[in-house]
């Protein structure tokens, strides 16, 4: 399936952003002192960093463009026959933006020329675009202290821009979802909603390349800050040249070399000497954070070849306090729960009984009395087995399940009076080396620019919670990334009217997040979990196979339930041809995009179990007797999505009157639904009974389950319609007390349910 787009606009194209140019433009009038036309007059316009000068000439109304300027601060020189030689400095070219630019000739007289110096503010340069929003430049952006040094941190500047958001990093966690993954293992992926649109509804270019991370639309390249030039945010009112996305567009342009050798070094220190103590907190965490680099550019050959270059490196050990966590009190580690009688036995309605006659037998036996169906676990003043299961709400460890006793020893004792554990002893680590270089070239092919870019980090987080993680220490995760981003444009001038940009660019995002560390190694039968063989667990991810999840209502042990391999990768190729004639600016362009996401989920690959107090009423006391309300494992196959994008524009800004400037366009777009590189998920045969999933639901098979036929299902047959972007597979195990579940933590033989989700 597939849809094509057409966007028709007058004024301006109300669409997304995606694709933008790096630069800007220049237009304007020459005019003699009677406000008449100067035909003829030449134009050149000068970078006056690099030398860089291209020119151009008046037409017969004295209209003058340049389409298309690299980002930077532009001299304009004009002459023309029986007039004074006219110059005007500092005119700053932004990403994105249009400026107008009317000269005034002066008749010649005498030898002078004419000199106008603009301030940095451009207060007197109209703008002849219509598109909203606002340019950071360099100097802004160094100067406010950032936390982390990331431009993304400053697109709330810009109005209408949401600084808040719901989307969860799935480097520091991802809810057991699928978030946003944080540049350099912990900066803002920038999922801001702009004009109440979508947080993932937003397009990021970096040297006019896209860096969107796919999967969660956000950006997945954020370079060193003193390598940036400026960035603009486009909320509103986009050319024709923009399409796909309905929020916003984040357009950044890193510095290039000039003439002139420059650089800087810089080193942001933070520790823990400058903290405080969290008033809660046992003690005080350790913070160190080091942030040190530099930049260095200039000419390779004067006028003619330039580059640039970046580095930054980030060491962070950041101590993470766990806050006050309820943990079970040193007697309650006994099985004397005499101090939490508030819950233990205390259901809605009345006291909590035995719920199914399969526990109550499996009960008896531990317990060597008669427990019957229906009896109440614990009432206020019971002191008789007589009269209730644990009398003086005592579970005798008799009665423990084998999994409870060897499980115990990973939940930490209180330090914090007799129920509470904390601390901020364990510490978040991560190692975070970027870089960047830069090539410019004036050469009689155009103006050459290449770009690559590095971002290495390496994550080590203590308590992974966000990933479904333990929020107790011995179980943390480890997660590393490499970021990279390569780009080549050619800006090429075909006499004084037409220009034509050409531009490539590759980025490759890989990231493994969430790989368990902590607990990892301990087999499941020294945690007394029966082996697959005798229907005990059977581990979905052997490689972080070690002590099971287990989630109560105020804490979690055990290994990280969820782990993620994902590489993004992303081709682009763009191009877009000018064309000056009298008052108009016409431009024509395309572009092309595959997008390609392989990804490796473990998504409780090894299974998890909750305890909230469903039987008993306390969490602990389900969790000693072994009856949990839920048993959750899946199984996630690898997916390799795959995507294409198309647009095709043409648009014209038509500068009717000196104060009145009509931009207007049309686009086309072609954009497919995700696919599968080999289709690669289930689907539904009516009356065919799953191998591979002997308890799924009749019908619904998976690949490499057999047909009807007695044949193999592969992958092409098992699949449904082009339309789902990241389909995902799953068993998971829904138990209640009253069938009997989970044989290796009650023991004896029961019934299961299953469902597929």
């Amino acid at each position: 399936m597939h849809s094509k787009t057409l966007i028709t606009s007058i004024v301006c194209v109300i669409t997304g952003a995606l694709f933008a140019q790096v630069g800007g433009r220049i237009t304007g009038t020459v005019k003699d002192p009677s406000g008449a036309a100067v035909a003829g007059a030449a134009i050149a316009a000068i970078n006056s960093a690099t030398g860089v000068r291209q020119a151009t000439k008046a037409d017969d109304q004295g209209v003058y463009s340049f389409p298309a300027l690299a980002v930077g601060q532009y001299n304009l020189e004009v002459a023309a026959p029986g007039f004074q030689p006219y110059r005007r400095t500092g005119l700053a070219v932004d990403v994105n933006s249009a400026l107008q630019a009317d000269v005034m000739l002066q008749l010649a007289g005498q030898t002078s020329t004419v000199e106008v110096n603009e301030e940095a503010a451009q207060i007197q340069v109209e703008k002849s675009d219509t598109q909203m929003g606002e340019t950071i430049t360099s100097k802004r952006i160094t100067e406010v202290p950032l936390n982390g040094r990331s431009y993304t941190d400053l697109l709330a500047l810009q109005a209408g821009v949401n600084p808040a958001t719901t989307n969860v990093n799935v480097s520091a966690g991802g809810a057991l979802g699928f978030g946003s993954i944080a540049p350099s293992g912990g900066l803002s992926a920038g999922n801001f909603s702009i004009n109440g649109q979508r947080e993932s509804a937003n397009g990021f270019i970096l040297n006019g390349a896209n860096v969107v991370e796919t999967i969660a639309g956000a950006a997945a390249v954020v370079p060193n800050l003193d390598s940036i030039a400026e960035f603009r945010v486009l909320t509103s009112n986009f050319d024709a040249e923009y399409g796909e996305y309905a929020g916003g567009l984040v357009s950044t342009v890193t510095k290039s070399g000039s003439n002139q050798l420059h650089g800087s070094v810089f080193e942001f220190l933070r520790n823990t000497d400058l903290d405080a103590r969290g008033f809660f907190d046992p003690s005080r965490p350790q913070f160190n954070q080091n942030q040190y680099g530099g930049t260095f550019g200039g000419p390779i050959k004067k006028d003619k070849v330039f580059f640039f270059g970046d580095f930054q490196g980030s060491r962070t050990v950041q101590g993470q306090e766990t806050g006050q966590i309820p943990v079970p009190s040193l007697l309650d580690r006994t099985g004397n729960l005499s101090d939490q009688t508030n819950l233990f036995g205390q259901c809605s309605g009345g006291p909590c009984t035995v719920s199914a006659s399969y526990f109550a037998n499996v009960l008896s036996q531990r317990l060597g009395y008669q427990v019957a169906s229906g009896e109440p676990y614990y009432m206020p003043a019971c002191t008789s087995s007589a009269d209730c299961v644990f009398p003086n709400a005592i579970i005798p460890q008799r009665a423990w399940s084998a999994s409870a006793r060897n499980l115990l020893q990973y939940l930490p004792a209180p330090n914090v009076g007799d129920g509470t554990f904390s601390t901020a002893a364990f510490a978040n680590r991560l190692n975070d080396a970027k870089g960047a270089a830069r090539l410019d070239a004036n050469t009689r092919f155009g103006t050459l620019s290449g770009y690559y870019h590095v971002d290495n980090y390496n994550l080590n987080s203590p308590f992974p919670t966000q990933q479904g993680g333990a929020n107790v220490p011995g179980f943390n995760a480890l997660s590393n990334g490499q970021t990279q981003l390569a780009t080549l444009g050619d800006t090429k001038t075909f006499g004084p009217t037409v220009v034509n940009e050409f531009r490539l660019s590759y980025m490759r995002a890989a990231n493994n997040f969430g790989q368990a560390s902590g607990g990892v190694g301990v087999s499941l039968d020294s945690q007394g979990f029966a082996p697959a063989s005798r229907g005990g667990i059977v581990p979905g991810a052997p490689k972080s196979l070690g002590v099971e999840t287990v989630v109560f209502n105020s804490l979690t042990f055990g290994t990280t339930p969820f782990a993620m391999n994902q590489v993004n990768q992303n081709y682009q190729v763009q191009d877009s041809f000018s064309k000056v004639t009298g008052n108009h600016t016409a431009k024509f362009g395309f572009q092309g995009r595959i997008d390609h996401v392989k990804q490796n989920v473990n998504l409780i690959g090894n299974g998890e179990f909750q305890f909230t107090g469903t039987e008993t009423g306390l969490d602990f006391a389900d969790f000693l007797i072994g009856l949990p309300n839920a048993y959750l494992q899946s199984f996630t196959p690898q997916f390799d999505n795959r995507s294409r994008y198309a647009g095709v524009f043409a648009q014209d800004s038509w500068r009717i009157r000196p104060n009145l400037t009509l931009n207007y366009g049309v686009r086309w777009e072609y954009i497919p639904a995700w696919s599968l590189q080999l289709n690669q998920t289930a689907t539904f045969i009516p009356g065919d009974q799953s191998v591979l999933f002997p308890g799924a639901p009749n019908g619904y098979v998976f690949p490499g389950d057999k047909a009807p036929d007695g044949s193999t299902i592969p992958p092409t047959i098992a699949a449904t319609p082009k339309n789902d972007f990241s389909p995902r597979i799953g068993i998971a195990y829904s138990p209640s007390p009253k069938n009997g579940f989970l044989r290796q933590l009650a023991g004896g033989t029961g019934n299961s349910s299953i469902r597929a989700g």
